[in-house]
């Protein structure tokens, strides 16, 4: 089974940086992709950087050129380094390990912006 555990959310203001941490903990899963999902209050949660196996790279439009997702493959660790923050990033951020088998969830870090 994959455990997934995310850090590094916080306070910061408009124009500031922050880097969230993803670790994926089990072996032999057969990982297919990692990614960041936000959700804000009353809206869906919506996927904000992918990063498959092979290292192809999906952002959304919203955070192309602001938000940089990579990678510890050995450590099965996933980065979101987050520039430029906006007001309206702030929401709560989860990891997502996709595998073979199945899927797992972070439990969130939740990440603020203020004007």
């Amino acid at each position: 089974q994959v455990q997934v555990v995310e850090s590094g959310g916080g306070l910061v203001q408009a124009g500031g940086s922050l880097r969230l941490s993803c670790a994926a903990s089990g072996s032999g899963f057969g990982l297919i992709h990692m990614a960041w999902y936000r959700q804000a209050p009353g809206k869906e949660r919506e996927m904000v950087a992918l990063i498959f196996s092979g290292g192809s790279l999906i952002y959304a439009d919203s955070v192309k050129e602001r938000f940089t997702i990579s990678r510890d493959s050995p450590k099965n660790t996933v980065y979101l380094q987050m520039n430029s923050l906006k007001p309206e990033d702030t929401a709560a951020y989860y990891c997502n390990v996709r595998y073979i088998s199945g899927s797992a969830w972070g439990q969130g870090t939740q990440v603020t912006v203020s004007s």
